[in-house]
């Protein structure tokens, strides 16, 4: 198995996969600023992978008691999850570029502006009067009022609501995700300044994908190249260059590590922080599908070496290549860990 790179190595360690593990949830949200999260499974193990000793109702108590984290729709028009007091200003700077997609997508479903309206205004008083709420339960007060929620129109009407800053996903209400006001969840949304908002992205970006360039933090999210530039120039006096374009943070320079054998979920953090993911899944390429789908894998040596599933509570392991004996006994284990932490 041939050895990372030196940036790869230090990647690792930014990402919290290499190095000491992190604290709890809200700080692997912090490190990473937003975890893809349109696989409620995906991003729970996505700090699982970080951390030592939790389990997903860590996550869960975060999500509805602490209302330190939450779910929504930011860089580039995907589910993410981020810590509460990040939300405001990565709103405001990641949502404008996904409203004509929005409408336009909304009209392909047969529902117009008016009707648009109409329907974020129920949703928000729905939410006002009654509380957290499913998407089934809004779904119904939707469908009450008359309004389309056929085929896709009820996800492009949330989604509508969501960048506009209406609603988010914060308390579980069973095994679903209930969307809330923010106003309520969280309080009225303080003015946001975007230049300010540009560097600590840019800042933010770095302390967990260090060392980036200027087209990874716009690929990540979702924003125009001018304003990445505009944000690493914001911040220029605390980085330090690398070679070949890419800059760290100069107060986080760290020395790169290896993680030990990880099994890491859907969408994991570490394949999507910038432009090439290649260096890690290598001549794997089916592990992103052709429709975007991010699917687990086991990583060891720093490279996709297996994929795996979890059916009717057993972990299956179906390896890439040949890997040593240490290396499948340590998956071993973490698949035994998965289950724990799953389930405890």
């Amino acid at each position: 198995m041939k050895s990372v790179s030196r940036v790869l190595g230090e990647r690792f360690v930014a990402q919290g996969l290499a190095g000491p593990p992190l604290r709890d949830p809200v700080a692997v949200a912090e490190r990473l600023l937003a975890v893809q999260g349109q696989d409620p499974r995906g991003f729970r193990l996505a700090v699982r992978a970080r951390t030592e000793g939790l389990a997903a109702a860590d996550v869960a108590r975060e999500l509805s008691e602490q209302r330190s984290l939450l779910v929504t729709w930011l860089n580039r028009g995907t589910l993410h999850l981020v810590r509460s007091e990040d939300y405001p200003w990565l709103q405001a700077l990641t949502t404008p570029p996904l409203l004509t997609s929005c409408r336009r997508r909304l009209r392909q479903e047969g529902v117009g502006e008016a009707e648009a309206e109409r329907a974020v205004a129920t949703i928000e008083r729905g939410l006002g009067e009654e509380g957290p709420l499913t998407r089934a339960q809004l779904r119904e007060r939707l469908d009450a009022a008359g309004l389309p929620t056929a085929g896709q129109a009820l996800i492009h009407l949330l989604f509508l609501a969501a960048v506009r800053g209406s609603i988010v996903r914060g308390p579980l209400a069973g095994k679903e995700h209930a969307y809330v006001l923010v106003r309520d969840w969280l309080g009225e949304p303080q003015p946001v300044d975007r230049d300010a908002a540009l560097a600590e992205l840019a800042r933010r970006y770095l302390a967990g994908h260090q060392p980036a360039d200027e087209r990874d933090l716009a690929r990540w999210a979702g924003l125009p190249l001018r304003d990445a530039r505009a944000g690493l120039a914001a911040i220029a006096p605390e980085l330090e260059e690398v070679g070949d374009g890419l800059v760290r943070l100069a107060k986080r320079r760290v020395e790169g590590e290896l993680p030990p054998p990880r099994l890491l979920g859907a969408f994991d953090p570490v394949l999507l922080g910038w432009t090439s993911r290649a260096e890690i899944i290598g001549p794997h390429t089916g592990l992103v599908t052709s429709n975007g789908l991010f699917r687990p894998f086991a990583l060891a040596g720093g490279r996709a070496v297996a994929r795996w599933g979890l059916a009717r509570g057993k972990v299956t392991i179906e390896s890439l290549e040949p890997v040593p004996a240490k290396v499948n006994a340590a998956l071993e284990a973490e698949a035994a860990d998965v289950i724990r932490f799953l389930e405890a």
